[in-house]
């Protein structure tokens, strides 16, 4: 029974809970075992609370026992994790630097608040490279996190540990976050469901960011639509947070179907080598869709280079988190991945013109690029990344070469089909979408028009319902 309950849906474990047929114990037993078996090989956690977990999970059986069904939460019961850059009450919050090691918040973020008022029960927090600021999830404080489809390889990043986790049976929702691709890439290369939903959909408490959103990575999309449903609303500390969505995001995905959807394809955005296996397995699940009644149009969309606009968004955020963690704000000795120092030095040297072009007229033609593909379309799609998850890269950050080419700059070229959507502040997901001939999985990116979460949702789990590709299980589990 253990190992049916960690591979089963969060939506069905929580209907089981409610209906007295899965005791909450029972569950968080499960889970917290099924960590303990692959965390040696994953290394996906930094902190693990069994004790508080089991202490929700036998409050939440004493709330099943005594209170009316109508009366308990969505997500009662349910094991989640939630990403070391997102704070937790009580429970260390590191943001993946030695400098916070020993950081304990007395607050939860917007979000996490509400998952565990939605019943939800923290299992660990997961692993991060420092605030997040890298697409591999690996940093000083503590190492390097493995892929469970091959532990050599990256698990992708920044939301690396929630992607490996979910992939594992660790949790049926994992909660990350995502600027450029952050969820994206590591379900991607973990074979998993990430939301990247609209900004303003999952309120953040920090003013006006456009770009940054927090999220779900789920072993399936009702799962996704799920934790939407419990996390999105407007909140008084987000100037950008959207009103209430009429309806339910869940609802969308049952019984959801592709047949008459209109989807504009481009394989690279015209700026991204891409790995040939990877194109043939996309095409295989274009094909999918074709033969489940959708239209696939193969377009061009005309978008800036992502390499020079990441530099000049991003680097300023580089020097300015990792100054933080000294109190002069110069680096010395503190531990960092190369990569991130050299970006550090980007940013500290940006002009304050570039950063506002940055910020503004290249925004802006990324969102006339992608809104000249929707004309006439419901949807744009792609792959998630123009490559697999790749063995494990040390100093480079990523991979050197795609089809034997060289990549400009190894750290930012697999975001290349990621970044440019946050920036349009368009909602997106990645499904597993197939596999490659090593048995790697392939992630399929979903792009919805502005605010149109439930459309991707919704397209999400009608391609779902036609592949068995989410139901597949990693050799480490």
């Amino acid at each position: 029974m253990s190992d049916e309950i960690v591979w089963m849906p969060g939506y069905e474990l929580a209907a089981r809970i409610r209906d007295r047929d899965l005791s909450p114990v029972e569950v968080a037993q499960a889970v917290l075992a099924q960590l303990e078996k692959v965390e040696p090989s994953l290394n996906a956690f930094v902190t693990v609370v069994p004790e508080l977990a089991l202490e929700e999970a036998r409050r939440a059986e004493k709330a099943v026992i005594s209170l009316p069904v109508d009366k308990l939460p969505k997500l009662h019961g349910v094991p989640m994790t939630v990403k070391d850059l997102s704070e937790t009450a009580g429970v260390r919050t590191t943001y993946g630097a030695v400098a916070y090691k020993d950081h304990v918040p007395d607050h939860d973020d917007i979000g996490v608040g509400r998952l565990r008022a939605a019943g939800a029960v923290l299992i660990g927090k997961t692993t991060t490279p420092e605030h997040g600021m890298l697409g591999i999830t690996e940093s000083a404080l503590t190492g390097i996190t493995n892929n469970p489809w091959a532990v050599t390889h990256t698990s992708g990043g920044s939301s690396g540990g929630a992607a490996a986790s979910v992939a594992a049976g660790v949790a049926p929702f994992a909660w990350g976050s995502d600027g450029g691709g952050s969820i994206r890439v590591p379900a991607a290369c973990c074979g998993v469901v990430g939301l990247k939903a609209s900004p303003g959909r999952i309120p953040l408490g920090r003013g006006f960011d456009l770009v940054g959103v927090v999220g779900p990575l789920t072993r399936n999309v009702r799962d996704a639509a799920l934790l939407l449903d419990v996390t999105a609303g407007p909140h008084a500390r987000d100037a950008i947070s959207l009103p209430p969505y009429p309806g339910s995001f869940e609802a969308v995905t049952i019984g959801a179907s592709v047949a008459g959807l209109r989807f504009a394809y481009s394989p690279d955005f015209g700026t991204a080598e891409v790995d040939r296996e990877v194109l043939a397995v996309v095409a295989a699940a274009l094909r999918d869709l074709e033969g489940a009644g959708a239209h696939v149009d193969v377009v061009d969309i005309d978008l800036p280079d992502p390499i020079d606009f990441f530099e000049q968004f991003w680097a300023p955020a580089f020097a300015a988190h990792l100054a933080e963690q000294t109190p002069d704000g110069a680096l010395g000795d503190t531990p960092l991945h190369p990569v991130m120092r050299e970006l550090a030095e980007i940013g500290k040297n940006l002009t304050a013109l570039g950063a506002y072009r940055a910020a503004t007229e290249t925004k802006s033609q990324i969102l006339d690029g992608f809104l000249s593909a929707l004309e006439g379309h419901d949807l744009v799609i792609s792959p998630t990344m123009p490559v697999t998850a790749f063995p494990h890269p040390g100093p480079e950050a990523g991979p050197t070469h795609v089809n034997g080419i060289p990549v400009r700059r190894p750290m930012l070229d697999f975001h290349r089909l990621t970044e440019p959507p946050s920036h349009a502040s368009l909602p997106a997901i990645t499904v597993n979408c197939g596999f490659t001939a090593e048995g790697l999985p392939v992630g399929l990116q979903i792009i919805g028009p502005l605010r149109a979460d439930a459309a991707v949702l919704a397209a999400a789990a009608g391609f779902e319902a036609i592949t068995t590709w989410s139901q597949r299980r990693p050799p480490l589990s």
